[in-house]
């Protein structure tokens, strides 16, 4: 039976908008991930079948079919094709999903996932933006009316509907920071990033980190969506630069390359959920994984959902009862930073990382995603 194993994942620092990644071009950035996959697997570019890249603002700079650029601009075969996903912010979570359904049906031997975001040079909403309104079909605005949800909004729903409060909130993003510094100062990173060299030098580090945060530093900033509000610039993600890449493959075909496997796809699912509030989706996405691998929530050592705001990862504890001290045990991204298209592959070489390092079977990562939507995925450890 074919099964879908990760046997390398790599990642950029991530940079803040307008800091040490704003100077490179994002087809550059997923070609910097590329090459660190095949330089630390040591496989030849000319067996990878595809490159499946996930990206959000698909204009400008991160348009016509980046996947297929950044293989170009690695320098890879001509042979090696690419193409390039959208669902929102699980874009390249989903790419990971499309390359497992690959190799277990038989179409890949070799493949690569991933995804980009550079959002210091494609602001957030620029395809929105030059569509005019991409979302005011008929049929929709007759079913939710006219206009683009808003997801700082959709965060202040949740935030309401889970008696979520500003404390609380703030709370959470100095946890996210807290552990996101003490993971750097002990090197838990230091393998699974590939430092970027710039013309203003090396970008080695992820730059959101914030250290020395307190609950008085946090509270005077104002809310960003509504005056009454608990959604601020302190308890949300922040906008990102940045690239991640995993190297997947069958066990069958680890074994006669000679690869080692670190991971296996166990369990891949997505779900769709209330467009509006958006961004509950890692909720039901979770309960579905469980349902489907035949897992109990015990049965997971780590989880990776991703900070799109505190409130998200907030009522997704509520509801699942899960122990807050697995979640995001190495910060996320209201401290590490969100590169939409690259944000669920950055996750998952986290997790990748941290289920190795920390020698834990089990691993789940879920995220929300523009319209109302959430994928989510079990990672089982592998012998080394």
């Amino acid at each position: 039976m074919r099964d879908a194993v990760i046997v390398e994942a790599v990642r950029t620092p991530v940079g803040r908008r307008r800091g040490g990644l704003a100077g490179v071009h994002p087809a550059d950035l997923s070609a910097h991930v590329l090459r660190a996959l095949a330089e630390r697997s040591g496989i030849e570019p000319a067996a990878v079948d595809d490159v499946i890249w996930g990206c959000v603002s698909q204009v400008g700079e991160q348009s016509f079919d980046i996947a297929r650029t950044a293989v170009l601009s690695a320098g890879w075969p001509e042979s090696v094709p690419g193409t390039t996903v959208d669902r929102q912010c699980g874009s390249s979570q989903q790419s990971v999903h499309f390359a497992a359904s690959g190799l277990i049906a038989g179409h890949y031997d070799l493949v690569v996932a991933g995804g980009v975001e550079s959002m210091s040079r494609v602001e957030m909403g620029s395809s929105a933006s030059i569509a005019g309104n991409p979302m005011s079909g008929t049929g929709w605005v007759e079913r939710y009316g006219a206009g683009i949800p808003n997801q700082g909004v959709g965060a202040e729903m949740i935030a309401r509907q889970w008696t979520l409060s500003r404390t609380a909130l703030d709370e959470f993003s100095l946890i996210s920071h807290e552990r996101a510094a003490r993971a750097q100062d002990e090197g838990r990173f230091e393998s699974q990033l590939a430092p970027v060299p710039t013309p203003d030098g090396v970008v080695r580090a992820d730059e959101g980190v914030r250290r020395g945060g307190t609950l008085e530093t946090l509270g005077a900033l104002k809310p960003a969506f509504d005056p009454e509000g608990v959604i601020t610039a302190g308890n949300a993600s922040q906008i990102s630069d940045g690239a991640a890449a995993l190297l997947m493959t069958t066990s069958e075909r680890a074994r006669e390359l000679g690869l080692r496997p670190v991971a296996r796809v166990h369990t891949a699912v997505v779900v769709g959920s209330d467009p509006i509030i958006m961004l509950t989706g890692p909720i039901p996405a979770t309960r579905k994984a469980l349902e489907r691998s035949g897992l109990q929530l015990a049965d997971i050592g780590a989880f990776e959902v991703n900070e799109a705001f505190a409130s998200v990862p907030l009522a997704w504890l509520a509801e699942t009862g899960a122990d807050p001290q697995l979640l995001n045990p190495n910060g996320g991204a209201i401290a590490l930073g969100h590169p939409l298209g690259a944000s669920g592959a950055r996750l998952m070489t986290t997790l990748v990382h941290h289920l190795r390092d920390a020698g834990i079977r089990y691993g789940l990562q879920t995220m929300c995603e523009g319209g109302g939507q959430a994928n989510a995925t079990i990672l089982e450890l592998l012998d080394s």
